[in-house]
């Protein structure tokens, strides 16, 4: 017989009662009925009921065993009494009557259990996250997410994508966050950084005459946490395909997504064909490029309503003479909800920094509907008629208004919409809504430094006749912030799943793109040379995406946080309190770097 185990804890059945067996792994549970001591033993692959009395040999040891003490038991496999089977457990017919057992690693008393769901705090769940990867939710979610991932990397192969690896350490890129930037000790002075993305490798692996690539890649942002994006770093599904249209990349990776998600769903319907939504459309009509499309609600612009004579509401008036919009915001069944929930939710506006939400509640008495609430007298019943139809209001709906400048305006609507919609059960949770959003603007206007930006990938191709383009007054502000580009994203339920673009695959077209957002013909040689020189030499039309892995598990797995699927994440400081990073370096470390530190003032 083996060492240790001639048998996983979660592999013996029925047809194996009369066996001898051997099974090794960790006390979950011990109880104590009477004399008679019931050991639920635990590894990776599920558990066995273990029992043990005062007849067996080994029952003086196993009086001394713990949770979570690692031993190995021997003993004859028999059928469970009638009524104390466990049909929800794969063992749950038999159990093990012990008749030998060796203690093979004791366990220290335990700063938090493994047995049961309960909630601990974060501190003790990441500094003991060996205990806490034990526990059965979380053992479960590391397993799935390997699962998905394995499903993505076989889809991706058999659409005849080939993997590839790119470097680690490499140069720093504007990918729109802070590098980690690791010193060079060959190089004094000098500096690698962490990839933010391998977005410069994987263009250069189309110019290198390779046809489709992806990779499981990490990468590396110093970002301030957040539930749905850790720290330091991130795994995504990173793609590349050369002479694609935008068209080619979604009839590719919708169904690699799509798929993925079905598979691991557990029944919860997916979106079989995702709608295409342009980025202004989703503004509007969301408040949002991110959309959670299980919400019916859909936003109306109710500006001109306000711009007419009989309308005497002042407050959206003067709004809309100073170039703001007002935007509707539907209320489905709203009528029949106490005045506190109205209450509510102008209390919740004005901490999201507005005056409040101004509305309206339609009612129907005797045939007619009556509009009724604070700003309902102020808009005459033809102005209403409008605004019904606009919003698809009918008798027992409510509206709720939100105005200001335009982006403040459709901001405020699309966080109203989503709290509305959750206050009144209106979206429908148990699916996966997806949709692409297109036509995202290629620049945008910095208010702080009064400059253009990008406003998402730098090597995206506009949507723009080429010679139109290369025509550009970099100074004509207006035309330029109305240039729309090939770049696009996936969303589901509220969440970004992926990012991508059509790319500029002309030098010329490079620089004058760059040239628009700041950066001088040497500024772009200079970070970006690599590329660029590529591009001289026969570049093919390409493009491609990155779909968040990490995201995509703690979406399939029913995650609120995303330390719930990775295995070893740091705390919402940044840092790791497992292995005690970041950590000091030692004065040798420092010299051999050539750095000198120079701390802030406590």
């Amino acid at each position: 017989m083996h060492r240790y185990r001639s048998h996983t804890c979660g592999a013996l059945r029925e047809s194996d009662v009369g066996q001898t067996a051997r099974l090794s792994g960790w006390c979950h549970r011990i109880r104590d009925h009477g004399g008679v001591l019931f050991i639920d033993l635990r590894d990776h692959y599920g558990m066995t009921q273990c029992v043990i009395d005062p007849d067996s040999p080994a029952f003086k040891l196993a009086e001394t065993a713990r949770s979570e003490w690692v031993i190995r038991v021997d003993g004859k496999v028999r059928k469970r009494p009638a009524g104390t089977e466990n049909p929800e457990l794969p063992t749950g017919m038999i159990e093990v009557y012990i008749t030998d057992m060796e203690v093979l690693g004791p366990a220290d008393e335990l700063p938090m259990p493994v047995f049961g769901d309960q909630e601990y705090p974060e501190e003790t769940r990441l500094k003991y996250r060996y205990l806490d990867l034990r526990r059965e939710k979380l053992h479960n979610n590391i397993m799935k997410r390997g699962a998905i991932i394995d499903s993505l990397r076989n889809r991706m192969k058999s659409s005849g994508f080939f993997e590839f690896t790119t470097p680690i350490l490499t140069a720093s890129s504007p990918e729109g966050a802070r590098d980690f930037l690791v010193p060079s000790r060959i190089h004094p002075g000098k500096f690698y950084a962490l990839p933010q993305a391998p977005q410069q490798f994987k263009q250069l692996i189309m110019m290198s005459g390779f046809d489709r690539y992806f990779q499981i890649a990490p990468c590396f942002r110093d970002e301030d946490p957040r539930a749905d994006r850790l720290p330091g770093e991130f795994y995504q599904l990173d793609v590349e395909m050369s002479f694609v249209t935008q068209e080619d990349i979604f009839q590719t990776m919708e169904p690699v997504i799509r798929d993925t998600f079905k598979e691991f769903a557990d029944g919860k319907p997916v979106t079989d064909v995702f709608p295409r939504i342009p980025y202004f459309e989703a503004m509007l009509k969301y408040g949002s490029d991110k959309p959670d499309l299980r919400n019916p609600l859909v936003i109306a612009d109710v500006s001109e309503v306000f711009e007419r004579e009989d309308v005497t509401f002042n407050a959206f008036k003067n709004v809309i003479k100073s170039g703001g919009v007002v935007r509707a915001i539907p209320a489905t069944g709203a009528a029949a909800q106490p005045r506190s929930f109205f209450d509510k939710l102008n209390d919740w506006a004005r901490t999201e920094g507005a005056p409040g939400l101004g509305y309206i509640v339609f009612e129907e008495e005797g045939g007619q509907i009556q509009a009724k609430g604070p700003i309902a007298k102020f808009i005459p019943e033809e102005a209403q008629a409008i605004i019904r139809e606009k919003a698809g209001i009918k008798a027992g709906d409510a509206v709720f208004f939100s105005a200001g400048p335009e982006d403040k305006a459709a901001l405020l609507a699309g966080k109203a919409r989503v709290r509305i919609g959750d206050e009144l059960s209106l979206s429908n949770k148990d699916q996966f809504a997806f949709c692409w959003i297109v036509d995202f603007p290629q620049y945008e206007w910095n208010e702080d430094e009064k400059k253009i930006d990008f406003s998402h990938n730098p090597f995206s191709m506009g949507n723009m006749d080429h010679d139109a383009f290369m025509a550009l007054d970099p100074n004509d502000k207006d035309k330029i912030l109305k240039i729309t580009a090939f770049q696009y994203d996936m969303v589901c339920n509220g969440y970004e799943m992926a990012s991508g673009s059509i790319r500029n695959h002309r030098p010329d077209r490079m620089v004058k793109a760059f040239e628009i957002a700041g950066y001088g013909e040497r500024e772009v040689m200079e970070r970006f040379g690599g590329m660029y020189r590529a591009f001289q030499y026969g570049a093919p039309p390409h493009g491609g995406m990155a779909a968040g892995v990490d995201r995509i598990v703690m979406l399939l797995c029913g995650a609120q946080n995303l330390r719930e699927i990775t295995l070893f994440p740091m705390n919402q400081k940044a840092e790791d309190l497992l292995l005690g990073a970041p950590s000091e370096a030692t004065p040798k470390q420092l010299r051999e770097l050539h750095i000198r530190t120079n701390l802030p003032e406590k």
